[in-house]
């Protein structure tokens, strides 16, 4: 299952390299006690805002900035924009030297470890200023570490099967009842495809590099990834038997062989077999649809993810695409707020954005933007809204933001026959034990 660049960022990269928080903020943390007054001041006020992104964005993002400071006059904002691989390295040494933007995009990797540190506002503390009453709790829960509100979702997203449909119709196979299909499934579908294709179209993309598609496959079996307390708490087995099935669909050539799945995983999303139009199905993040139908020129559906039906629990949840935060020591926390507010709820901030940041968590905002929308969008929100999902995972303990490149290398070493699924599963857990260990 693929992993958005990043959170939802469905406009630029398919998969990118995650960097661990550097050492400076884990040996500076900062005081979360820390910040000015929350109440609005009078006289001129200058923020830093931060964000990761495309250039679209970055563009979108000034057009609300400007918006923003024609409602306020007093504050000024100064944009601070960078790509996703030296965001994280400059966040945490300018958090360390105390010196961080007022507002702040986050990522839910990194969450619990700025939270921890003290690097964040416990946004109870500008409720005055800043209205979630429109952001649905299960949603708003997802930017809470220890029951403190440090972070609110930008937007919503969900994995999905994307599947070609012109393929399909290409060989006479029949669309998936996505309600009632199985794993087992997927790998009937996937082999008639493969087996049309003639070598040059696969049945499946294969995927076993981020945590969100590890996760689904954890929550059916009703398991979790981590515990309530952060510590890693899925059983071996699960992840043997996770990495045992994408063997499978290499071994039966359903998927590439682990060559082209490994090239694929680390390139950019028109290089996948979905944008390529070399694989009929694909797990994505359903707000990548809009990239994903522009590079493959065909039409394309967003599929339930199959197992649903059978599934001890629903392993679909909904994911916050990226958050507001507010740094804990800014000068203008009450500011800053305002700032987070005008993004998260305004009519004239959302009608720039649309879904870039994904599809809006308050739904009067959602309802607002949908006619919007271009089709591929349009389908976008409306398979969240029919989505059924169970509550989301807990977030990413501190010290657990290394999970992917551990998992990358893991799945790798499974495709290539290095190593057994039981093996990987074990190895897997203690790695990541003790990365979160060592945060403690």
């Amino acid at each position: 299952m693929q992993r958005t660049s990043p959170s939802a960022n469905h406009h630029v990269s398919r998969r990118t390299v995650l960097f661990a928080v550097p050492a400076a903020l884990a040996l500076s943390a900062c005081s979360g006690s820390g910040g000015g007054s929350t109440a609005l001041s009078n006289e001129p006020v200058t923020l830093r805002f931060t964000w990761w992104g495309s250039d679209a964005r970055h563009q979108r993002t000034q057009q609300v900035i400007k918006l923003f400071q024609a409602k306020h006059k007093n504050i000024t904002v100064k944009g601070e924009f960078k790509e996703w691989n030296g965001y994280w390295d400059s966040l945490a040494t300018s958090a360390a030297a105390q010196e961080a933007p007022d507002v702040i995009q986050m990522d839910e990797l990194y969450l619990a470890s700025y939270a921890e540190r003290g690097a964040l506002l416990d946004l109870s503390r500008v409720r005055d200023h800043l209205d979630t009453s429109g952001i649905d709790e299960d949603i708003l829960s997802t930017g809470k570490v220890e029951d403190k509100q440090y972070a609110i979702p930008t937007g919503l997203n969900a994995y999905s099967m994307v599947v070609n449909t012109d393929i399909l119709d290409r060989f006479g196979i029949d669309l998936p009842d996505d309600d009632t299909w199985s794993w087992d499934d997927l790998t009937e579908i996937g082999g008639k495809v493969s087996a049309a294709g003639g070598g040059q179209i696969t049945g499946v993309q294969s995927w076993g590099f981020d945590m969100g598609g590890l996760n689904v496959w954890i929550r059916q079996t009703g398991g979790t990834l981590f515990d309530d307390r952060g510590d890693v708490s899925v059983k071996p087995e699960v992840l043997a038997d996770y990495w045992s099935y994408l063997v499978e669909l290499a071994d039966k050539h359903v998927a590439p062989p682990p060559s082209v799945t490994v090239e694929r995983a680390t390139a950019s999303l028109d290089q996948s077999g979905t944008a390529t139009n070399t694989a009929a199905f694909g797990t994505w993040w359903n707000t990548q649809l809009v990239s994903l139908v522009a590079a493959s020129g065909q039409n394309l559906k967003l599929l339930k993810l199959p197992g649903e039906a059978d599934a001890k629990k629903r392993g679909t949840f909904f994911k916050s695409s990226m958050y507001w935060s507010v740094f804990s020591r800014s000068k203008h926390p009450g500011e800053a707020a305002l700032l987070v507010d005008f993004l998260t709820n305004s009519r004239e901030a959302a009608e720039v954005m649309l879904t870039d940041r994904g599809v809006p968590g308050n739904k009067a905002i959602r309802e607002f933007i949908q006619p919007k929308l271009d089709p591929a969008d349009q389908a976008a929100v409306e398979y969240l809204d029919d989505l059924k999902a169970s509550p989301p995972p807990r977030v990413t303990p501190n010290g657990g933001s290394n999970i992917e490149k551990i998992l990358q290398r893991h799945t790798e070493q499974v495709l290539f026959g290095q190593v057994k699924p039981d093996q990987a599963a074990t190895s897997f857990i203690t790695e990541l034990q003790a990365e979160i260990d060592a945060a403690a």
